[in-house]
């Protein structure tokens, strides 16, 4: 069975979403993500994408990026963590600010300017990005993340895809995907979380990129004629539950509305090939501890936990009507944590 595995957008905290959706779906299917015939990674996804490519479960995910002791836990080969790294994890990396000037006027001129003579071949944050200010905020830390698990210029599995945009023409850039620009994946991926007006912008043989979740938070769509059994969508950035509240967090469910009517057109094509597409996106519950700030480190573990109850109660309540993934043969011997004991506390 030939899946398809498509990690959207979110930010910092649609990346923790995605660590504990990711963890559910391998422990209540068996399936797991290193296995999946392409892997679509925007933004966040981009992170979180590189590390299943390189065969790091989700578990393992979860247990390093929230701080929990990682006894019990076989480390992935070659990754050797020190006393520093162990103590520092929970709190995150902070932001720092990149080497350069000042941001002063539009971001993009050229992104701007020809956004605006075709804007129906754009997409609305695409025509808005250019005309924001540069950001300034560094993606080093983003970087050193695929610095500590990667060890190649580019993972050995055959279909990664990191999704970024152009900085000049606004369009969609596919790295890893056969006639894309050459690019380390440290720097793809980079360059797939950049967003505008936040982070620098990242050079890569010349040209700029930024943020792919511009194109579109999930980019569902690349996996079209390809001749996948099923694709597997785990996206933070829609839902069909409203979080209500405030002024941001109205500005927030405005947001999810428009990424999930892109998602649905992008669903709708894929069902029309046959495909058979399983949807997993955050539930009510999931975004009143998400929040309206995308970038808010404080939430990680929280989101995480919560994400993984959530799912593991999805996938229960879908159980005879999404795709049947097949089991894959464990490798490593990475122990799982058990998503019922958190399902029961929930």
């Amino acid at each position: 069975m030939r899946v398809g595995l498509v990690l959207g957008a979110g930010g910092v905290v649609g990346a923790s979403w995605l660590i504990g959706a990711l963890e559910a779906l391998e422990s209540e299917t068996g399936w797991r993500a290193e296995n999946a015939e392409v892997i679509v990674g925007t933004s966040a996804g981009s992170v979180i994408g590189t590390l299943a490519a390189v065969g790091i479960p989700a578990s393992y995910i979860s247990a390093y990026a929230s701080g929990r002791s990682l006894d019990g836990l076989d480390p992935p080969p070659g990754l050797e963590l020190d006393v520093d790294e162990l103590a520092e994890r929970e709190a995150g990396d902070s932001y720092r600010v990149a080497l350069a000037l000042p941001p002063i006027g539009p971001g993009s001129w050229r992104m701007a300017l020809s956004t605006l003579r075709n804007p129906r071949r754009h997409p609305p944050a695409a025509v808005l990005c250019g005309w924001l200010p540069r950001g300034v905020v560094s993606t080093d830390p983003i970087k050193r993340i695929v610095d500590r698990f990667v060890a190649a210029d580019w993972p050995a599995h055959s279909n990664l895809w990191i999704v970024g945009c152009d900085y000049v023409s606004g369009r969609r850039t596919v790295f890893g995907r056969a006639g894309a620009p050459s690019a380390a994946i440290r720097d793809a991926v980079a360059a797939s979380c950049a967003i505008p007006a936040f982070y620098h912008p990242v050079r890569i043989n010349g040209r700029r990129y930024v943020d792919g979740g511009i194109c579109s938070v999930s980019n569902a769509d690349l996996l079209c004629d390809h001749g996948l059994d099923a694709v597997v969508i785990l996206n933070p950035m829609s839902s069909y539950a409203r979080a209500g509240g405030g002024p941001a967090q109205r500005i927030a469910d405005a947001m999810r509305g428009s990424a999930g009517r892109r998602l649905g057109h992008e669903v709708r094509k894929l069902r029309e090939q046959g495909t058979e597409v399983l949807v997993l996106q955050p539930t009510a519950d999931d975004l009143a501890v998400m929040g309206a700030n995308l970038m808010a480190r404080g939430r990680r573990v929280e989101v995480m936990e919560q994400a993984l109850r959530s799912t593991a109660r999805a996938l229960h309540e879908l159980r005879g009507r999404a795709p049947k993934l097949p089991r894959s043969r464990r490798k490593g011997g990475v122990a799982r944590r058990s998503a019922q004991s958190l399902r029961k506390a929930a």
